[in-house]
């Protein structure tokens, strides 16, 4: 007994220090395939920008927190978008939508300082085949170059810059997209007024 005890805590063991091996060998590769896939989402949607600084976490004000909960919007990282001398050009505002039909739908919104949605790049979704996963190639081109305060989407046909087409039969997608962009440029004017902490 003690014999078969000590040959399965050996087994353990080595298995423990190959896992803990593993992780280290594969630990910076991990880190640096992460931090390039966020290079490639925010030159997505600032093409025009040389480099992205990470800014300090974004404290929304009351009012703001309390419309961005409403629509199930959680703004993350924001990265001030500077161009090669180092000149601020905009901001890229991760966001997160929790009520996408699949999931969560995470959003990298470029906006330029006049409030200019500048373009928008879906970093995770997991929609509908089919429906909600087309929103790349039909909701995310409807974005780029607007200046509008907030877009509202519809089904009859957009006849203005605030209007987005939505995707027939994914109701739910397009506004779980619509609310993330509404939530980044809430948050932008938010960020560039001041907002809880930001001053």
């Amino acid at each position: 007994m003690l014999k078969e005890a000590g040959i399965l805590f050996a087994i353990t063991l080595i298995a423990g220090l190959l896992l803990g091996f593993v992780y280290e060998l594969t630990k910076e590769p991990i880190r640096l395939q992460e931090e390039k896939a966020v290079q490639e989402a925010c030159q997505a949607v600032f093409a025009d920008a040389g480099h992205f600084e990470e800014l300090d976490p974004y404290i929304p004000s009351d009012d703001t927190a309390q419309k961005l909960s409403d629509t199930g919007i959680t703004i993350g990282t924001v990265y001030e978008a500077q161009d090669a001398s180092g000149e601020k050009l905009g901001y890229v505002i991760q966001t997160t939508s929790s009520e996408g039909y699949g999931g969560n739908i995470v959003l990298y919104v470029g906006i330029r300082l006049d409030g200019t949605v500048n373009d928008i790049s879906i970093l995770s979704i997991s929609e509908t085949p089919g429906l909600g996963m087309k929103a790349g190639d039909v909701l995310v081109p409807q974005f780029h170059q607007k200046n509008v305060k907030s877009f509202t989407y519809t089904k009859t046909g957009s006849t203005s810059d605030s209007e987005i087409d939505a995707i027939s039969g994914a109701t739910i997608t397009t506004k779980a997209v619509t609310n993330a962009v509404n939530g980044s440029l809430l948050a932008f004017h938010d960020y560039v007024q001041g907002g809880a902490g930001n001053e």
